[in-house]
């Protein structure tokens, strides 16, 4: 570690800045492969300028746990400085994501009581009757996309149990939503027939209906290889990275980090570190098996929700749903993909198929 003084004197990180005022940006959001493209060229960290800032990538366990264990000293403990206006409009200044320090540590204590393992063995049940209602749509469906099903099904859960409404049963709520999230990396233009415009418009009716349906609500699936094989869909696929600002100038591995940059952690890439990892371009969630144990050999080598002060608050509640609708999806129902169709996915804002996941879907042929 050296001295704020001393960094200051070091080089840049490797990279490029790609062309002027949008820098790489068209790059970042369009090729899925950005990150670990530049990660086999440079390394662990390296810069660019995405979504309109100079950027810095840290990537692997070391690096992420560099980022980690610094919040606060050189990086803001929250990415409120790191995310995109429109991001930040959208989500609102009282959202726990956009909160900091002391405001941001007492809204994450009360809301974890939501989370604690008492308040999840309430869920089951609830988490189980939509699960069943949904694999029975789909069954009678027969072919549908099954992308924009498992956002209906997902969202219905949470309106169910952490709001007390069905997004199932109110159409208007279940659309808003799509809107809003559509607009996240939008344009940040506020008219009223844009992207961000329009998720502007749906956040306002989003808050009003949630105003009108929050009331207290009352607060586990196992299995060894249903957890392992979750853990490595959570690898291959982690549900998102996390920015940071650079609240004063440092080092990491020789190389300077400017006060007043960003840097972003990416999970998806760390996830992939070969040196921790056997074969990790596999699929094989027995390397999450007690005599493996592949993600306990470097802290920070497996970070699918995140880490440090802002690890994902929800992370048990999204283990628990995930675990409780594949035992039933697995056990009563079949499905392949239709053919002709681009399996290819879209990283941001979250990861996704391209075109929906296609699928036909049927109930499994019961014997005896």
């Amino acid at each position: 570690m050296t001295t704020t003084k001393q960094a200051r004197s070091l080089p840049l990180p490797p990279g490029s800045f790609g062309l002027p005022i949008i820098g790489e940006t068209i790059s970042f959001l369009r090729d899925p492969n950005f990150v670990q493209r530049r990660y086999q060229q440079y390394g662990q960290i390296f810069k660019t300028h995405v979504l309109g800032r100079p950027t810095i990538f840290l990537i692997g366990a070391e690096a992420t746990r560099f980022l980690f264990a610094n919040e606060k000293h050189y990086f803001s403990d929250g990415i409120a400085n790191g995310v995109p206006p429109q991001t930040k409009a959208l989500m609102g200044n009282g959202s726990v994501v956009m909160q900091m320090g002391d405001e941001h540590l007492k809204q994450r204590k009360l809301l974890s009581q939501a989370f604690q393992p008492r308040a999840l063995a309430g869920y089951a049940s609830t988490m189980e009757e939509i699960s069943r209602s949904y694999l029975h749509k789909w069954e009678l469906l027969g072919h549908f996309s099954w992308y924009s099903e498992l956002r209906k099904y997902t969202l219905d859960v949470a309106c169910k149990l952490l709001i007390g409404t069905e997004a199932a049963s109110d159409r208007d709520f279940g659309k808003w939503y799509e809107i809003w999230g559509k607009g996240l990396l939008s344009i940040p233009v506020p008219l009223p027939w844009t992207k961000f415009g329009r998720a502007l418009r749906c956040r306002k009716l989003i808050l009003a209906r949630i105003e009108e349906i929050v009331k207290e609500r009352q607060q586990q699936a196992t299995s060894t290889q249903l957890e392992q094989v979750l853990k490595e869909v959570l690898r291959v696929f982690p549900p998102s990275t996390g920015p940071r600002e650079v609240i004063e100038s440092c080092e990491f591995n020789g190389h300077l980090i400017p006060k007043g940059w960003k840097v972003l952690y990416h999970s998806g890439t760390t996830h992939q570190d070969s040196r921790i990892y056997t074969q990790p371009e596999c699929f094989d969630p027995e390397r999450f098996a007690p005599e493996r144990a592949e993600d306990k050999q470097k802290p920070m080598s497996y970070i699918p929700f995140g880490g440090g002060l802002r690890e994902c608050l929800g992370r048990e509640f999204a283990k628990l749903e995930i675990k409780l609708f594949a035992a039933l999806l697995v056990r009563e129902y079949e499905w392949e993909l239709l053919p002709g169709q681009n399996l290819d996915m879209v990283m941001l804002p979250t990861v996704y198929p391209r075109e929906g996941l296609k699928v036909k879907f049927w109930r499994r042929v019961q014997h005896g």
